[in-house]
C-alpha cells in the first residue's frame, strides 16, 4: 500500500475485496477474495483476513453490470490502493455471490 490520505481512512472491521488485475498464476482479471481489516496500516502494510470466493467475479461480468461498471478499479486500474468501493456497488457484488457482510474477525 502506498502512503495515502486514504490508507489513513483504513479502519479495522471494514470490508476488503482482493482484486487481480490480470492474468497472473492463471488468474483471470476480478475480485478472486474478501474478508476485513484486522488493524492500522504498519510500514505500508495492511492487515487483513481473507477468504478466497468460490466463483471470482470476474472483469467481464463487473463490466457487463449496470451498477458495476464503473467501479474504480474498473476505471481506473493503475489508480490509488486502496480503491473504492461505494455501498451502492458492495450491495451490488453480494447479489453476484460476494460474502454478505457479517460479524468482523478478531484481531491476529
Amino acid at each position: 500500500m502506498r502512503p495515502s490520505y486514504r490508507t489513513a481512512l483504513v479502519r479495522r472491521g471494514q470490508r476488503v475485496l482482493l482484486w487481480v488485475s490480470g492474468p497472473q498464476r492463471d488468474l483471470p482479471a476480478g475480485i478472486h477474495a474478501a474478508g476485513w481489516v484486522t488493524g492500522p496500516v504498519v510500514d505500508d502494510r495492511l492487515p487483513v483476513r481473507l477468504a478466497a470466493l468460490e466463483q471470482p467475479v470476474l472483469r467481464p461480468g463487473l463490466l457487463a453490470h449496470p451498477a458495476l461498471a464503473l467501479l474504480e478499479v474498473l476505471r481506473m486500474p493503475a489508480g490509488s490502493n486502496p480503491s473504492w468501493v461505494t455501498r451502492e456497488e458492495l450491495a451490488a457484488l453480494e447479489e453476484l455471490g460476494l460474502p454478505a457482510a457479517g460479524q468482523a474477525p478478531a484481531s491476529e
